[in-house]
């Protein structure tokens, strides 16, 4: 049923619009871009689902969100290095057939994921 995801700013209690975020297909140590968006005002894809109905294959993943430029953006100063650069989060679909869900709650310093409905 596809596969998409929904990131929220806890720093702000917001959606974390204008977050850049890529998605990769996995095997091993090897990764292949599978395209890079920016999140719109609701923290989602603008283009909907990353993979529609019928698209997702059973395999491994990875979502990465670039959360330090983000925070940098909206005018929060980090320490140099930031604690938290870059989230990567890489995930396993068993079942394509069902609709995975991967939502990040961030702030400049933690962050926690599940898999969502």
């Amino acid at each position: 049923m596809g596969l998409s995801t929904h990131v929220l700013d806890t720093m702000h209690g917001s959606p974390a619009a204008g977050m850049a975020v890529a998605l990769y297909t996995t095997q091993g140590d090897a990764a292949t871009l599978v395209r890079r968006f920016v999140l719109d005002a609701d923290g989602r894809s603008p283009e909907g689902p990353l993979y529609a109905d019928g698209e997702l294959k059973a395999g491994t993943y990875r979502l990465v969100f670039d959360v330090a430029a983000y925070f940098e953006a909206k005018g929060v100063a980090l320490p140099k290095p930031a604690f938290l650069d870059r989230v990567t989060l890489d995930f396993g679909v068993a079942s394509p057939q069902q609709h995975y869900h991967v939502p990040l709650l961030v702030s400049p310093w933690s962050y926690s994921t599940y898999r969502g409905s």
